[in-house]
This record gives C-alpha cells, sequence and structure tokens, in this order.
C-alpha cells in the first residue's frame, strides 16, 4: 500500500512537471519575436544585416528591463519571503555567508537575489531557462559542476522536477559531506514528507517545517548529506 502511495505522489510530482514544460513549449512557440523591422524605414535607414547591426533602432536594455521587474510590489515580496527562509536557516548553521550556493529550480532568480542581499556572493541559480544576471541555463537533471562544490543546496519546486530521484541524486552529488539539501514542494505532511525524504540516498532528515513562498504555503523538508 504504501509503495502505492510513493508512486502516486511520484506520478503527481511528474505530471505537474511535465504540464509546465508543455505550457512553457507552447508560449515560446506562440510568442511574438522581440526583432523588430520597421515597415516604413526612412531614406537615411538601411535594414540590419545581421542582429548585431542594430544600432540605430531604439531598444530596452537587459538593465532596464530587469531593474523595472525587481521595483514591483510582486518582486520584492517574493524575494522578501526567500529571506525569511534563508535567514532561519543561516541561524541554524545551514550555511554562512562564505558559503557556496547551489540553487536549483531557481526560476527567475527571487531566491538568489535573496542570498545575495544577505550578504552571500557565491550563490549559483540554475534553471532551464536563463534570467541573466541571476540564474544560468542548465538541465537539473545533468548538473554541470563536479562533486561536492557546494555546501548548501536548495530547491523551492522539487516537483518541476521530470525525473524526482535523479534530480536529487544531483543534489546530493554536487553538496559536500555534511552539508545540507533543502528541498520546498506544495504544502503536505506524513507519509507524503516520508515518499521525498526516500528520494535522498546519500542524506538524513533533519527538519521539516510548512513555509510561505512567494505567497504560496509550501513545506520545506532538510536534509543533511553523510558520507
Amino acid at each position: 500500500m504504501e509503495t502505492t502511495h510513493m508512486e502516486s505522489f511520484l506520478n503527481k510530482l511528474s505530471f505537474t512537471s511535465i504540464t509546465i514544460a508543455t505550457l512553457t513549449l507552447l508560449l515560446l512557440y506562440l510568442k511574438t519575436p522581440q526583432t523588430f523591422i520597421n515597415p516604413n524605414p526612412k531614406p537615411h535607414q538601411k535594414f540590419p544585416k545581421s542582429t548585431c547591426d542594430f544600432t540605430h533602432r531604439t531598444f530596452t536594455t537587459i538593465n532596464k528591463h530587469n531593474r523595472r521587474i525587481w521595483s514591483t510590489k510582486s518582486w520584492i515580496q517574493t524575494v522578501h519571503s526567500f529571506t525569511i527562509q534563508f535567514q532561519s536557516l543561516q541561524a541554524q548553521n545551514f550555511f554562512s555567508n562564505k558559503s557556496r550556493i547551489l540553487v536549483v529550480s531557481a526560476g527567475a532568480g527571487h531566491s538568489v537575489m535573496a542570498l545575495n542581499n544577505m550578504g552571500v556572493n557565491d550563490v549559483s541559480g540554475i534553471e532551464v531557462f536563463e534570467s541573466h544576471p541571476l540564474v544560468r541555463r542548465a538541465d537539473p537533471h545533468n548538473l554541470p559542476f563536479f562533486d561536492k562544490v557546494f555546501d548548501f543546496g536548495f530547491s523551492p519546486y522539487l516537483e518541476r522536477a521530470l525525473f524526482p530521484a535523479r534530480y536529487v541524486r544531483e543534489m546530493e552529488r554536487t553538496v559536500r559531506d555534511g552539508g545540507a539539501c533543502v528541498v520546498a514542494v506544495e504544502e503536505c505532511g506524513g507519509e507524503e514528507v516520508e515518499q521525498v525524504v526516500k528520494l535522498f540516498k546519500k542524506s538524513k532528515l533533519l527538519e521539516v517545517k510548512n513555509v510561505t513562498l512567494g505567497g504560496e504555503r509550501r513545506t520545506s523538508i532538510v536534509m543533511k548529506v553523510v558520507k
């Protein structure tokens, strides 16, 4: 019965991840191209010969675009929610400002910014799509890092993993012995927490508690990587 329930829970995680991935690809397909060519160019203007030849056109720089997003109420509140979570973890000595930290499924980078604002400079945010300058693109199921290079690993959205077991295995591989891996899932308890814990093959459970991240109630699970 327990095995069946576990398989059901993991299937739920995978189904959610596949749905998110499908919707993302659909949005990318339907998205209007960013390149714009004036249909009525002035005589002194010329069509660009390459994507680099656009100096005559007005465009919004990445920095300006980011500053606009980062100043919104929604962004600030979400970063603050991650800050509260990280302050609690730091107070328990799971990491320090000198730690090397990995954030998997970092999204747009709210958690990375929260850590940077706390004074943690060595943070690597990973997501399937890049969000410069906070998050770089990489496959969370095949992380581009050597073994045991991080002191602390964090994932706010474990349910986005297409293959949860492989996803967790990569986190454990890249975090040093004695370091901590923290994952968050949709708010749950009891057997569902046990099923997440069982995904970790080289870690032991330290803490489980419900938190609010980005306005969502989630369950934070803290694991310590052992030899």
